[in-house]
């Protein structure tokens, strides 16, 4: 295998045992992001020479026998530029008015990876404020999928999931407000994770309530499944920054040590969760997957939910959304001291202000009333839990679309809104905040197709080991 496809496990344990050199391992990634970041639009800055000075830093730890303290030493890592910075790296959130702007501090989960050995080589492209399911903006232009890159890699942590796809880091980290964890990871063949509210803090000394509700989560992105358990044992645990933080109760790089027996799995499937049109190629990729599991004699049981109406649901996340992106640009005017949308309004797009003008209009009781549906959607899912481990269903309903494709307004012979919320499967669960696991099911037409997999609060553990066990016995391949 490719030293750029081998997993971050086992690359840091190459390090830690003297077989790899992190700086040859940085030399090799930063050349091939060089090579390679015009095909897919993946990186917006490159941090070449901090990443080979940092790689130093983690040579000199292993030769002085700190190597037992690094469980991610040399590992690439590529950082979203949106919610996570490091401090003197460029910091643009997506935004042309940002494209100056330059971290003064490193957010909590980076200062937890680097501590762990993981070296940053560089940030990642993601829309203005991470508000659209595609990876485009005024500043950078589309990321693309390394399976067909005039095909869009998914938003808003597009730039990681395609940088991750096509080799030119072993980790990354995303953020999920309404599936961009898990839309981009679809789009583009990787695993992610959605955690559960509080497990992955927050750094944002203006705001530190901003995650009062379980909206927005930070979250980890890996090729295999071990790779993203090490990741998300490092970034998780209660942190000061973050008043919502939990601590951290399980190991989940213990829990994938030994994939379970599918034998022991009891898996619900929901197609559509009651809510979507599903094209039906995403139903048939996934009910094919999950045929692999259950021949290998686990439980899989279509299952109906009995969800709230489709449109109560879309008003309670427009309310919960557009409050969100309000709140973002509050917090940019805030801490940068400018008015983002009255002095740059020329270079923020026309969608995102729209988003933010409606946020500002919410009224408090409405916003607050919305969590009368989210709590009878949450006890929906929840119900599925009783008696399975985990509930599967489709990231997106539809495999991946090109860069200026229409959202569909017709999907499996049924008419629909042409909106994101009809597209991608992924939002209902930001409402509720139960974790979710992204593994890639089976392609389409030589497109990656991503499969949900639901489970209780603070069951990431079991997800990571019942998407260990799909692994298995159906692996997922990338483009070299």
């Amino acid at each position: 295998m490719s030293l750029h496809y081998e997993s971050a496990v086992d690359l840091a344990a190459g390090v830690r045992d003297g077989e790899y050199d992190p700086v040859e391992i940085v030399d090799t990634f930063i050349d091939r992001i060089e090579e390679r970041n015009e095909i897919t639009n993946s990186f917006v800055t490159i941090l070449d020479d901090e990443a080979r000075e940092r790689a130093r830093e983690v040579r000199e730890q292993v030769e002085n026998g700190e190597a037992d303290d690094l469980p991610l030493a040399g590992v690439p890592l590529a950082m979203k530029d949106l919610s996570e910075s490091k401090a003197g790296v460029r910091n643009t959130k997506g935004l042309k008015p940002l494209s100056d702007n330059v971290a003064d501090t490193t957010s909590p989960t980076i200062q937890r990876l680097e501590a762990a050995g993981a070296v940053v080589v560089g940030t990642t492209n993601t829309p203005e404020l991470g508000h659209t399911v595609r990876t485009d903006n005024l500043l950078q232009g589309p990321t693309g999928t390394p399976f067909d890159p005039e095909y869009n890699a998914g938003g808003s942590s597009g730039g990681s999931a395609a940088a991750l796809a096509d080799g030119l880091a072993a980790l990354a980290t995303g953020s999920d407000v309404g599936g961009s964890l898990r839309n981009p990871a679809s789009c583009c063949g990787i695993v992610s994770v959605k955690p559960s509210h509080g497990l992955v803090p927050r750094g944002n000394r203006t705001n530190g309530y901003r995650g009062h509700t379980p909206v927005g989560v930070l979250g980890p992105m890996a090729r295999d499944i071990e790779s993203l358990a090490v990741m998300l044992d490092v970034e998780a645990g209660k942190h000061p920054s973050d008043p919502f933080s939990v601590p951290k109760q399980d190991s989940y790089a213990d829990a994938v040590a030994e994939a379970p027996d599918p034998a022991d799995l009891d898996i619900a499937y929901s197609p559509d969760l009651d809510i979507f049109a599903v094209d039906p190629d995403v139903r048939e990729a996934l009910e094919s997957t999950l045929d692999d599991l259950e021949r290998e004699g686990a439980t899989v049981d279509r299952v109906d939910l009995d969800t709230p109406p489709k449109g109560e649901l879309t008003h309670a996340y427009s309310l919960a959304v557009t409050t969100f992106f309000a709140t973002s640009v509050a917090e940019i005017n805030d801490s940068l001291g400018i008015d983002l949308l009255e002095d740059h309004a020329d270079g923020v797009p026309t969608g995102l202000q729209s988003l933010v003008g409606m946020g500002q209009s919410n009224d408090a009781i409405d916003v607050a009333t919305a969590d009368f549906q989210r709590t009878d959607l949450f006890d929906a899912i929840d119900s599925v839990f009783e008696e399975y481990d985990a509930l599967a269903c489709p990231t997106l309903a539809t495999p991946p679309l090109t860069h200026d494709e229409p959202m569909p307004t017709e999907i499996d012979g049924e008419r629909t809104t042409g909106m994101p919320t009809d597209w991608t499967m992924a939002w209902p669960l930001n409402l509720t905040g139960h974790p979710v696991v992204n593994v890639p099911a089976d392609p389409v037409d030589g497109l990656p197709v991503g499969m949900q997999l639901v489970g209780e609060t603070y069951t990431e553990a079991e997800l990571l080991r019942i998407a260990a066990a799909l692994e298995d016995v159906s692996p997922w391949e990338y483009p070299e």
